[in-house]
């Protein structure tokens, strides 16, 4: 079975990717990386740099194939750049595409992804978003000052501005009724991740039963 690691490389240590995303490398025949040069060199790729880095440190030999990714908000890019990421599955049982920071602020992944289910929705369905350390959690780690505590809360918005807002909910006390938050979007509920009583509802639940309990406003 073809197997798609989406795989996120953190902000720019290499002994700062997750142990999840040496595995998928690990296991990985070959990966893509993206570059902004259309001639498709790595020479200016931060990406490229890490992933070397980390072939070089664990001694892993990997095919890979540079995908041009231009900086700019383009559904035609990120079509082409599914189709290429596919075309690695003619040689290739399980391939990687590496993404800087975390994949889930402000990447080309998930829109990638959405091309990628539309052409081929059996790589797709068995594809994995790797999540890595993002940048603001270095930089707070580097001055050694919290992001959030208590009741604070955090906010994440580009330098451009947005109306729109997708809301993380979290710490929630057990048996703490939800009715006060809205839905803007689709609400999604996560108990427990990662153990062997994880649980992810397609909905807001009524109440909150367990402290490792997060809800998700999804505005995408």
């Amino acid at each position: 079975m073809k197997k798609l690691y989406l795989i996120s490389l953190g902000p720019g240590d290499p002994e700062l990717i997750t142990l999840k995303a040496l595995k998928a490398f690990q296991k990985s025949e070959a990966i893509c990386i993206p570059t902004k040069s259309k001639e498709k060199s790595f020479e200016k790729s931060t990406a490229y740099k890490i992933v070397k880095e980390i072939l070089k440190e664990f001694d892993l030999q990997k095919t890979l194939y540079p995908i041009y990714v231009p900086m700019k908000f383009n559904p035609k890019d990120w079509e082409r750049e599914a189709q290429e990421i596919l075309e690695c599955f003619e040689k290739h049982d399980t391939v990687s595409f590496v993404t800087l920071g975390d994949a889930a602020i402000y990447s080309t992944v998930y829109y990638i992804l959405d091309f990628i289910k539309e052409k081929n929705p059996s790589i797709y369905e068995n594809s994995e978003v790797i999540p890595g350390i993002t940048s603001f959690s270095l930089a707070s780690a580097k001055i050694k000052k919290p992001l959030c505590l208590g009741d604070s809360s955090l906010e994440i918005a580009p330098f451009y501005g947005t109306s729109k807002k997708t809301k993380v909910y979290m710490r929630g006390e057990r048996g703490a009724c939800t009715s006060h938050i809205k839905e803007n979007g689709k609400i999604y509920t996560f108990e427990r991740l990662t153990s062997k009583d994880e649980k992810i509802y397609p909905k807001k639940v009524d109440s909150i039963k367990h402290y490792m309990t997060l809800l998700i406003d999804f505005i995408f």
